[in-house]
């Protein structure tokens, strides 16, 4: 078994590091990541010319691998090689945590076959930022980029607006007016957070019902987390229907109390704490 540790003297292992740089501020990068930046062989990046802006603010003069969605396949067996040697390569994105909707996966992947160390870095994420300030349930599932498909993405949203918790996606600002017809479709008795350029001088935060987002006004620059919240149950919950009432009656001297609750509100939106009440009452009338 494979297992990733660093020593008691701090020793730095060798090995592919995944380094969160920041999504906007360059004063929100860890102590931790600078030091592995300035000690790799190589740093793996997108954009040698956004990397070069965080790496020369912080002394940084590790040499720079092109490694984007159009080339990660074809340097693959290159890094592979590098890393076997005992080279230290850390690998980074343009902002944020690499492999997280960005490229990182394949390289992840094909290290985990050769036993090759893979050693996560944690720090900024619009994700978690974005979830802790949305004032919604902490339970989220995230989506990442819109497909460019509008039949899947229909079909995503159809099956995401099942879920009972938030849910966050990434999209550019000049598409999302394009999808807030999707978006009310599935969402529409929801409420939705739209955070726009994060930890930057212009970073905004736009809070609104879903059903009103078309009178919404924003740039349409950079590009957009948006969180939906989970569904509200407390408004579409249902009260006990004569026939609910009818129902209980007949089973309340074969089944428990906590049976028949469980039984009507797995079928119904119905709080237990209603049916529970009902079902008391009837048992002291009798």
């Amino acid at each position: 078994m494979m297992r990733n540790s660093q020593s008691d003297k701090n020793e730095i292992k060798k090995g592919l590091y995944l380094v969160s740089t920041p999504i906007g501020n360059l004063g929100d990068i860890t102590l931790r990541a600078i030091e592995i930046l300035k000690k790799s062989d190589y740093i793996l990046c997108e954009d040698t010319r956004v990397s070069k802006i965080l790496l020369s603010k912080y002394n940084i003069s590790s040499k720079l691998i092109s490694n984007h969605k159009f080339n990660e396949k074809k340097n693959l067996s290159k890094i592979i090689e590098l890393l076997k040697k005992g080279f230290l390569i850390s690998l980074i994105s343009d902002a944020g945590t690499p492999s997280i909707s960005d490229p990182g996966s394949i390289l992840v992947n094909e290290c985990i076959k050769n036993n090759i160390q893979v050693i996560p870095l944690p720090g900024p994420s619009s994700v978690i930022s974005a979830v802790s300030m949305s004032g919604f349930s902490e339970k989220f599932f995230f989506y990442g980029f819109f497909p460019e498909k509008k039949k899947i993405l229909d079909e995503d949203l159809k099956n995401l607006s099942l879920f009972n918790s938030s849910i966050v996606f990434f999209v550019s600002s000049k598409k999302i007016k394009k999808i807030f017809p999707i978006i009310k479709k599935f969402f529409m008795d929801r409420k939705i957070l739209i955070c726009r350029e994060m930890t930057k001088f212009y970073e905004e935060f736009i809070r609104s019902d879903v059903k009103k987002i078309d009178s919404l006004e924003f740039e349409t620059k950079g590009e957009l987390t948006v969180v939906i919240s989970e569904k509200d149950n407390k408004k579409n919950s249902q009260s006990l229907s004569e026939s609910d009432k009818e129902l209980i009656n007949k089973m309340i001297n074969k089944l428990t109390v906590k049976e028949i609750s469980n039984l009507i509100n797995q079928s119904k939106n119905i709080s237990k704490k209603e049916i529970y009440s009902y079902c008391i009452s009837i048992k002291d009338e009798k």
